[in-house]
């Protein structure tokens, strides 16, 4: 970290203050500027977290046949990790604030490993379940311990933007790499590799974490809100096992209503708690300000969005098209290309200069068009002249909305919230792939079997059913990438950052970004 007391201060923006530590508790690695090296140890953290949301699932059918498991128990390979991650995400950006983020980093990043090494050597459908539980908890920790350091680390308008830029295409891209990753392991390898390669990535992470990220300035410890902790546990758990049973047995199954009020009523007292604590779990502080609730919410619609496209493409390639595995990873390559460069390049270069709100907007609506190009698939479509444009559009739009979205959901949050801060970023994104996964399941469910009424039931019949099915949820996704436009362009304030509420909030904040006046 720079010895500067303070962060160079552009127009419009907050005077950010920087502890200067004692030289004599550095070592000698923590006394030089490391930033850039910083950033990237917290991209190959991030990126283990997001690529383990559609590497398993790549491994499914193998690990199904190897363990013997039901197409009934298959489910909770997925939704075991999701329950785990998604509800104790908050808990984890608070012990992060609490504890130090490099210590919780390097916590998330051993139990992530030693969890995935364990679903590696399972025998057992049970064993699998347990492991990939462990590696949700483990996530919970790393996940807002990366992003909190990021936002720390990265004060200063320009390299801010350019390092939220690279990490939102890193965000952007992981679910796509993902798929090729898990393509590869499993045709050349062992569906284990999808999880043991977690170890090789959590190894290389460890080293460049104690080389150099610096030990932060000791600051004053929040305590830890219990009853805060056992609502909001219990309110993510109903909302997201909700939308599981919803996806697994539908929406005429009463449970799947029983969960999902009981979620809400849990959140909802979970919020008027905080407002009666002392030391509240979540400061209602970091998501009532206009610009970081807009950029909250369309990070949950964006999770909705593309949900449509990596679930309903991946099986219109695999089962329409007759891809393999690997071949459709490698379909897929070209929408996280798009995403690096739109994310890197043109983000980072706009976003000091238009600000979040036209960036959200134009990203919203380009990835919207996209989706859109994607219901031109017919069952003999062309990969080239029919897909592949689709996917870069998709890429290009998604590249703006995730770096502005990342940087302004924490921007000019005090340091003591940063933690909490990038929690609510990474929820907001499970709750709404959680959303999306029984939405946009139940509609092509629905749809499929509506088609098929009054036909032979033949394969053709089948196969025009399930092509009906991805336009609708095309469309559908196409619909609320329309919104994430609509949360940057009427949610986000179109006036500068407002410095007297981030002053207010804190003399050491994170650093904000200027928003251009119109």
């Amino acid at each position: 970290m720079s010895s500067q007391a303070t962060a160079p201060t552009p127009t419009g923006s907050v005077p950010t203050h920087r502890a200067a530590p004692s030289s004599q508790n550095l070592s000698p690695i923590d006394k030089k500027d490391h930033r850039w090296v910083v950033l990237a140890v917290i991209g190959i953290a991030q990126i283990m977290v997001v690529l383990d949301a559609t590497i398993v699932n790549i491994a499914l059918p193998s690990a199904q046949q190897d363990l013997g498991f039901g197409n009934d128990q298959r489910q909770w390979v997925v939704t075991a990790y999701s329950l785990a991650f998604g509800s104790l995400l908050l808990l984890g950006g608070r012990l992060a604030d609490l504890f130090g983020r490099k210590n919780t980093l390097v916590i998330g990043l051993v139990g992530f490993a030693v969890a995935s090494m364990l679903g590696g050597l399972a025998d057992s459908f049970g064993l699998l379940v347990a492991a990939r539980a462990l590696q949700g908890v483990f996530g919970a920790l790393l996940a807002p311990a990366a992003l909190s350091l990021l936002t720390t680390t990265f004060t200063d308008m320009k390299e801010r933007a350019r390092a939220f830029g690279i990490f939102g295409a890193i965000a952007g891209s992981g679910a796509a790499i993902g798929l090729l990753l898990g393509g590869v392991l499993t045709e050349y390898a062992s569906w284990r590799w999808c999880l043991f390669v977690n170890l090789v990535i959590a190894a290389v992470a460890l080293v460049g974490t104690f080389l150099f990220v610096p030990r932060p300035a000791k600051t004053a410890r929040p305590r830890i809100d219990y009853l805060g902790v056992v609502l909001i546990t219990l309110g993510l758990v109903g909302i997201v096992y909700g939308f599981s049973n919803a996806e697994t047995n539908g929406w005429d199954d009463a449970l799947t209503y029983v969960y999902l009020a009981a979620g809400v009523v849990l959140v909802a007292a979970f919020v008027f708690a905080e407002t009666r604590v002392d030391h509240p779990l979540m400061p209602l502080r970091v998501v009532l300000d206009r610009d970081r609730g807009g950029a909250l919410l369309a990070m949950g619609l964006v999770a909705i969005g593309m949900f449509g496209i990596f679930l309903f493409l991946t099986y219109y390639l695999e089962q329409t098209l007759g891809y393999s595995s690997l071949k459709t990873g490698l379909a897929f390559l070209p929408m996280p290309l798009s995403i690096m460069f739109s994310s890197t390049i043109l983000g980072t270069r706009l976003l000091p200069r238009v600000g979040p709100k036209v960036l959200i907007l134009i990203g919203g609506l380009t990835a919207a068009i996209g989706l859109a190009l994607l219901t031109r698939t017919q069952l003999d479509s062309g990969y080239a002249p029919v897909v592949l444009p689709g996917l870069i559009v998709i890429g290009l739009g998604m590249g703006l909305v995730f770096s502005s979205a990342f940087s302004t959901a924490t921007s000019g949050v005090a340091r003591q919230d940063a933690g909490v801060a990038s929690a609510m970023v990474n929820t907001m994104q499970q709750i709404g792939g959680s959303i999306g996964t029984a939405l946009l399941s139940t509609v092509f469910a629905d749809v499929v079997r509506d088609q098929l009424v009054g036909t032979d039931g033949g394969k053709l019949a089948q196969a025009n059913a399930a092509l009906t099915g991805y336009h609708t949820a095309f469309w559908i996704s196409s619909g609320v990438l329309v919104l994430v436009a609509l949360a940057g362009g009427l949610v986000i304030n179109r006036q500068k950052v407002r410095l007297a509420k981030l002053e207010s909030a804190s003399s050491n904040v994170t650093g904000s970004i200027p928003v251009a006046a119109h």
